[in-house]
């Protein structure tokens, strides 16, 4: 049985011309699932219902899957993403943006857009991806490592933070913190959270994220702002605020027909009951260009690293990369985003820089799991497919009878890798990280 919605919430929308009482119908039904595939990794037999109009590689399933007991979904070959939100495929394919552009996804956690985000890429230009909070932050490096994409960085930085970095960004991604309406229909504690005041504190601090980080953007560059709300006061009403303080640009957007305009043509919605969605809002700002705009920074020099440290040709393909040695651990860096990479790391707190090959040891290079999961540069002939099964219990930290050559050797699963094992010939050293082991039962 559903939680009642809050009183002034359920008041509000149905004297809302904009809105309705449909909407609270609509919030009260089952919600959509849906999933984007990775552009290159194999992609997984779930039960597809219709494909996602806006968002290439995008689908609706019939039914939601326990994605836990799929090895690919831990294989990062798929990614399960709200379906409104994956509009922002749609708005960065229609902007004007440079060749090897840099974007910011300021409030990034879990990773569905900046996932999103890095395929729009391609593996070209620079990536950064912020969350504020620890822990959602280890999620979100999480989610970016099995997306496994060589020119990502992850921060953990509040947003004020950001102002080391100016005029550095050709777009900013503001997922701002909102109220949560468009949460109702799968998260009753959403509904329980719900104010008027909470509201008003979420305009405030949607208002503090975006001042802080706007030196951070180009001239020209844009702003993508969005919410998973739909009242005006957060969505509206506050990005009319930023086109008066900032002199910014409005530009509308060609979306989607079941997307409508915004109140006073301000932004774009996913409504539920009209898109297949469960809400979503979204506006575009582009900053002015009046002022001269250049990527200002400079490498700082007390880095300790080497170029090209190591051999690493029995692990990865070094083509369009460069290796560093950082306190002993090997980072490949895309070629040409290496002095973007290392100011960025010289000004924020970094949870990950580019795709970490491996950690030098006594006897060699023991490689790391972003290796295995990066499709662009992982070559590594020693590999062991396994079953259903065997692939559960690997993903579980267990060891089991496996055969295959002594050394490390790569696991996968439909020749999608999931992690390594150290091969001793009689048993195995399981390398799957610790704190990414499924812990529910697996047999």
């Amino acid at each position: 049985m559903n939680i009642p919605f809050p009183a002034a919430f359920a008041k509000r929308v149905t004297e809302d011309p904009f809105l309705g009482k449909e909407l609270l119908e609509a919030l009260d039904s089952k919600p959509p699932v849906s999933v984007r595939f990775h552009p290159i990794k194999q992609a997984s037999e779930l039960e597809i219902a219709a494909s996602v109009p806006w968002c290439d590689r995008a689908f609706y399933l019939k039914e939601r899957p326990s994605f836990t007991l799929d090895p690919l979904f831990h294989a990062g070959s798929y990614y399960p993403q709200e379906a409104g939100s994956m509009v922002l495929a749609t708005v960065l394919n229609a902007l004007n943006l440079p060749e090897n552009p840099r974007i910011l996804d300021l409030c990034a956690a879990p990773g569905g857009k900046s996932t999103l985000i890095a395929s729009f890429l391609k593996n070209e230009g620079l990536l950064v991806s912020n969350e504020v909070i620890q822990p959602r932050a280890r999620i979100l490096k999480e989610n970016l490592t099995k997306w496994g994409f060589t020119n990502t960085v992850v921060t953990n930085n509040d947003p004020k933070d950001f102002e080391r970095l100016p005029h550095f960004f050709n777009a900013i991604v503001v997922d701002a913190p909102c109220s949560g309406e468009g949460m109702f229909r799968k998260d009753t504690k959403a509904r329980q959270e719900w104010s008027e005041e909470n509201v008003q504190l979420c305009a405030a601090r949607q208002k503090r994220i975006v001042m802080d980080v706007w030196d951070s953007l180009l001239p020209g560059g844009f702003l993508i702002y969005s919410t998973c709300t739909f009242n005006p006061t957060e969505n509206e009403d506050t990005v009319s605020w930023f086109l008066n303080e900032l002199g910014a640009e409005l530009l509308p957007m060609s979306l989607s027909d079941s997307m409508q305009a915004g109140r006073n043509e301000i932004g774009n919605y996913c409504i539920p009951g009209i898109t297949e969605s469960e809400g979503f809002y979204i506006a575009v700002l582009q900053k002015s260009d009046d002022s001269i705009g250049k990527n200002r920074f400079t490498r700082k020099n007390d880095f300790h690293w080497q170029k090209d440290l190591l051999d690493l040709g029995n692990f990865s393909n070094l083509e369009n990369i460069t290796v560093f040695n950082w306190n002993d651990k090997l980072l490949a860096l895309p070629k040409g985003q290496e002095d973007a990479m290392l100011h960025v790391q010289s000004q924020l707190r970094l949870q990950k820089m580019g795709t970490t090959l491996g950690e030098i040891a006594r006897k060699g290079v023991i490689p790391n799991e972003e290796l295995a999961l990066n499709p662009f540069l992982l070559n590594y002939s020693g590999k062991i497919e396994v079953e259903l099964k065997q692939a559960l219990s690997y993903l579980h930290g267990d060891t089991f009878s496996l055969s295959g050559k002594q050394g490390f050797q790569l696991i996968t699963f439909q020749k999608e890798p999931l992690g390594w094992v150290k091969h001793l010939g009689n048993r195995f050293n399981n390398l799957y990280p610790k704190e990414w082991r499924i812990r529910m039962n697996v047999d």
